[in-house]
């Protein structure tokens, strides 16, 4: 699969080394230029382009940049995309530790995915938003191992979910099916299966007891 990664942080960046070892063809942007990740294409074989390439002719995109940072994205970010690409958005509301208050958030009630789907023009399935990052290079396993970590994955098309679901396998986790986009809440950060390492039973009961009253912490 041609995958374009926007974003080289933590999860950006394991993606990019996981996913360039499973055989798929990997374009990588960060914000700060394509020169700037030579260290990490020469580690993975991935391509360093910029934020505005990264999309071209990938038949998934990975965003996960800080969620402040989206609107700031080229407008035409995505016109280059295959046809029927998947959009995998991995991102989180943090107002009070780093993005500030975005008011459709906080006012409409908004989910987080929601608000990007919004800035990006495009359908989003929401996955890895609550998975150490350090995980996704140390703690795969195979199909039916018992001590296999299960990932909450939300989206309202599921063409696309099922997409990123046998992409999250293939990584070495299990998934559990977390709902549509609307219901996305369940995953946010302060909830019972953000963070949660556990397997399919333990993370469906996490998001079934998840409160849509977004905690204090985590209000702008």
């Amino acid at each position: 699969m041609k995958i374009g990664i926007i974003g080289a942080g933590n999860i950006g960046g394991n993606l990019t080394r996981r996913l360039t070892a499973l055989g798929h063809q990997v374009s990588v942007a960060n914000s700060r230029g394509p020169e700037t990740l030579a260290e990490l294409a020469a580690e993975t074989g991935a391509t360093p382009v910029a934020a505005s390439e990264a999309a071209n002719g990938a038949e998934l995109v990975v965003v996960t940049i800080p969620l402040k940072n989206l609107p700031d994205l080229p407008k035409d970010l995505l016109e280059g995309a295959a046809e029927g690409f998947v959009l995998l958005d991995t991102n989180n509301y943090y107002p009070q530790q780093r993005d500030g208050r975005i008011a459709a958030i906080e006012d409409e009630g908004l989910t987080e995915s929601r608000w990007v789907e919004r800035q990006l023009g495009h359908p989003v399935v929401k996955a890895f938003n609550g998975t150490y990052a350090q995980d996704i290079l140390d703690a795969p396993r195979p199909a039916g191992d018992p001590e296999r970590i299960a990932l909450p994955v939300a989206g309202d098309d599921p063409a696309a979910k099922q997409v990123v679901r046998e992409l999250i396998d293939a990584l070495g986790f299990d998934t559990v099916d977390a709902g549509g986009i609307d219901d996305s809440w369940r995953q946010q950060p302060d909830t019972p299966v953000y963070g949660l390492r556990a397997g399919v039973e333990a993370v469906t009961k996490a998001l079934a007891e998840a409160s849509p009253e977004r905690s204090a912490g985590f209000r702008g």
